[in-house]
């Protein structure tokens, strides 16, 4: 076996041969150095070494940032030294080897370099040193918004493959980012391998056939070896294989380790020629989303092709002060290592600075809004001091703290010439509807009306009853419900009845955005479940205002950590109510596994024999193979049938129509239905004081704060309440997340929990809160998230147009993410 210094010696001469480009190794010298300094510094303590391992590092420390003539001039030195001194000759045993093994020796810069660990996140960067491809023919005139079939290999049928994709551009294309990697950089002899190993080998095939199976299909079979061992590998369906593994071919093959008649084997193993830079085998290899026509290996090639001509040459919309300061990659080493990484290193740090990116670009848009809606004037009002004091004083309980508070801050903003943005966040059951209307009041009371805006109809009717109920101290405030299904006749009235001015109070549903709806003097306007409610929805309601911008409140019952609230609801301020009424009492919550279903149903059964209703939430429509969890059909039927026969269960589930779904809920709370069987659609708005009990099937498959929303569902009226945890998963993981549910009832402490643990998904309706799609980053990035906010709002206060020439690139990606016409 060649030594240290032989290999050195060997890869130096290669590098020297061509032409100092760091391509003698896979990764480059500096990832070929990574592993080199063990192995030789564990040989310098037996034999004198040609030249110190230090003195080696040194000469080619930062070797892919050096200019050609510096890395001439110091690969030059070590070949001298090396020459001078004399590198280890091989034992006689490690010559018979090497001789039997001459494929290997010829190949072993390709070998050494697949078999090196990962290279430091600096040095990992390689594609900033990459020649760019030269353009050919109609390159020259590619922009990255031209079509995709400007590049070579892509006609209009394999175009119209990709747009299924969504890839209609270059640019498309480069941002068509991996779903995950099959990692493949871990190289290992033959004889190393084990049954289950993802491996990567590099050998010579001895032999290929082909043969028939009895299903006809073609099966081209090979022996490939290393020196230490044989393996045969084998393809389906492959035959022009035959043609490319020839016996004698050196290649890298990767995949997982089968057995076949007691014999290790690779099936459908993925492969290429061993003297290539490895695309497919032999390292991170990136797996896309695919569509019918397309094939994983082309789609690939199409990547790098693209990477190869356009990473060198994309323009940086980061300014250079931001890149200093961050210290973030640029953009085009970050998008080859997104696709095509050096090590697991190069791609986090990668995906650090695409995730900035997008995470800057939405603040820069947010703020754009603010700003936009802001620069429009809006009616100052003056505070109705002995109303207010009427109002609270009717109230049959004390303010709290929080509530006082929220209510100070919104009354501030409302006496001002500018729209009031504002968010009011508060757990369920916090009293966030009399904070709400004391802004109604107070914009009533200054000659205006006020709008409210609720998700469902259920929902809206609930708010008209407390609403009315809080105001009826004040009988000359005139509060309407318009919902969809009041009659045309209905509609029309109530339509001329607000656009007279004669209703000051409307609340409802869509409807109030409706060209139909035509205000007097809308002054106010409250959104509830804000996170329902895209960006286009709120800003239609306060497009409703005549001559002037209508202040906005905006609710949500979801507790948002704050960091993630700045980052979706950056364009609001914010009010937090994180204090309960003294009367709110905490429900009971219990964990039980499967054994104890039959103890959970008689407990049900016992509390609706006390005149109480339960809630039984599934967290599937239909039956999977993959999750053990109960269908909301299924669990109906099952209920119905042979649990509760006796008893009245009503079914709720997403499939249904709007209507179906009001009908079932308005039913339930009526007090047509014992149980309520539903799927996740109950999460927010039904009001039930009589429900006394909600199970939740296959609780480990929800998130902490979607758990929560559930468990708001019950102890909304005098009675004891209790929340219990069916769980199917028994792991201590599962366990342990479960208790944090049993151990607390704050809202923000469990979203804030559930965010470090499961990231952010869905919990707060990040798909319904009309924000563009972040293809990278994970809001559960606080770190990122918070230096993107800081850096957007520098920006904002600088040159919140971002019209100075060096914002300009910015200015694009942000109209480019936004899909607006302009910022300003």
């Amino acid at each position: 076996m060649a030594s240290a210094y032989e290999k050195l010696k060997r890869i130096l001469t290669l590098e020297r041969d061509q032409n100092y480009r760091d391509r003698a190794v896979i990764g480059g010298l500096a990832r070929f150095l990574t592993y080199w300094e063990k192995e030789a510094r564990q040989e310098a303590e037996r034999n004198r070494p040609p030249v110190t391992v230090d003195d080696v590092l040194r000469i080619l420390d930062g070797y892919a940032q050096q200019t050609v003539t510096t890395r001439r001039q110091g690969v030059e030195r070590l070949l001298a030294l090396l020459e001078l001194n004399g590198t280890e000759k091989p034992s006689s045993s490690q010559a018979q080897q090497a001789a039997s093994l001459t494929w290997a020796a010829k190949r072993q810069g390709a070998l050494d370099a697949v078999q090196s660990p990962s290279v430091p996140p600096m040095q990992s960067s390689r594609v900033l040193q990459r020649q760019p491809a030269k353009p050919q023919g109609k390159e020259e005139q590619m922009t990255l918004d031209s079509p995709v079939t400007k590049l070579r290999g892509v006609s209009t049928v394999i175009a119209s493959r990709l747009a299924k994709l969504g890839i209609k551009t270059i640019r498309d294309l480069l941002y068509h980012f991996p779903r995950r990697f099959d990692d493949f950089s871990d190289l290992k002899t033959i004889s190393h391998l084990h049954l289950g190993d993802e491996a990567t080998i590099v050998g010579r095939i001895l032999e290929t056939k082909v043969q028939q199976t009895r299903s006809g299909q073609t099966l081209v079979r090979t022996v490939i070896t290393d020196g230490t061992g044989t393996i045969e590998a084998s393809w389906f369906g492959q035959p022009y294989l035959e043609k490319k593994l020839k016996a004698g071919t050196e290649i890298v093959l990767s995949g997982r380790v089968d057995e076949y008649l007691g014999r290790l084997v690779f099936t459908s193993p993925e492969w290429e020629p061993v003297q290539r830079e490895l695309l497919h085998t032999g390292r991170l290899v990136p797996v896309y989303p695919l569509t019918e026509g397309l094939s994983a290996r082309w789609l690939r090639r199409l990547i790098r092709s693209a990477l190869e001509f356009w990473a060198p040459r994309i323009t940086d919309p980061l300014p250079q002060e931001i890149l200093e300061e961050t210290g973030l990659q640029g953009l085009g080493a970050a998008l080859f290592q997104m696709h095509f990484p050096d090590n697991k290193a190069s791609l986090e740090r990668a995906r650090q600075r695409l995730c900035f990116d997008e995470l800057l670009l939405l603040q820069l848009g947010i703020l754009g809004q603010r700003r936009v809606w802001r620069s429009q004037a809006a009616q100052a009002m003056h505070v109705p001091q002995q109303d207010l004091q009427a109002f609270v004083d009717n109230l049959p309980f004390k303010l709290t703290s929080a509530q006082q508070r929220a209510i100070a801050s919104i009354l501030e903003d409302l006496q001002k010439p500018v729209p009031m943005s504002r968010l009011l966040q508060g757990d369920v059951g916090s009293g966030k509807t009399v904070v709400a209307v004391a802004a109604i009041l107070t914009t009533v009371r200054n000659g205006l009306q006020a709008a409210v805006m609720a998700p469902t109809t259920i929902l809206a009717e609930q708010h008209y009853h407390t609403i009315s109920g809080m105001l009826k101290c004040f009988p000359d405030i005139r509060c309407e419900l318009l919902i969809g299904s009041l009659s045309a006749s209905e509609k029309q009235n109530l339509h001329d009845e607000i656009a007279k001015g004669a209703v000051q109070v409307i609340i409802g549903t869509h409807a109030l955005i409706q060209t139909a709806t035509e205000f007097s003097r809308l002054g106010l306007v409250v959104v509830d479940e804000q996170h329902r409610f895209g960006v286009e929805q709120r800003a239609a309601l306060r497009a409703k205002g005549s001559g002037f911008q209508p202040h906005l409140l905006a609710m949500s019952a979801t507790p948002i950590p704050r960091t993630l609230a700045l980052t979706i609801y950056g364009d609001l301020d914010i009010s937090v109510l994180d204090e309960l009424p003294p009367n709110r009492q905490h429900v009971a919550t219990a964990i039980r596994d499967r054994s104890s279903r039959e103890r959970v149903y008689s407990f049900i059964e016992q509390q609706i024999k006390q005149g109480h209703q339960a809630f039984v939430i599934c967290p599937l429509i239909d039956e999977s193979d993959k999750l053990d969890v109960r269908a909301a059909v299924a669990e109906y039927e099952h209920l119905q049938q042979k649990v509760f026969p006796h008893l009245r269960v009503g079914l709720l589930h997403g499939r249904m129509s709007a209507e179906e779904k009001e009908q079932v809920m308005a039913g339930f709370k009526e007090g047509l239905y014992d149980i309520l069987v539903s799927t996740a659609v109950v999460e927010v708005g039904i009001d039930v004081p009589n429900a006394t009990v909600i199970l939740v099937e296959g609780a480990e498959r929800f998130g902490l704060a979607q758990l929560h929303q559930f468990r708001g569902r019950v102890g909304r009226g005098e009675f004891k309440s209790y929340c219990i945890l069916l769980s199917d998963d028994p792991s201590p993981a599962s366990l342990a997340r479960l208790q944090i549910m049993e151990q607390t009832h704050d809202g923000f402490a469990l979203a804030e929990k559930d965010l470090e643990m499961r990231g952010p998904g869905d919990f707060f309706g990040i798909r319904q809160s009309g924000l563009p799609t972040l293809r990278v980053a994970r809001l559960s990035d606080t770190a990122i998230l918070e230096k993107a906010r800081a850096q957007a709002l520098r920006l904002f206060e600088n040159d919140p147009t971002l019209a100075a020439p060096e914002h300009q690139a910015l200015a694009a990606s942000v109209r480019r993410f936004w899909t607006i016409p302009d910022l300003s």
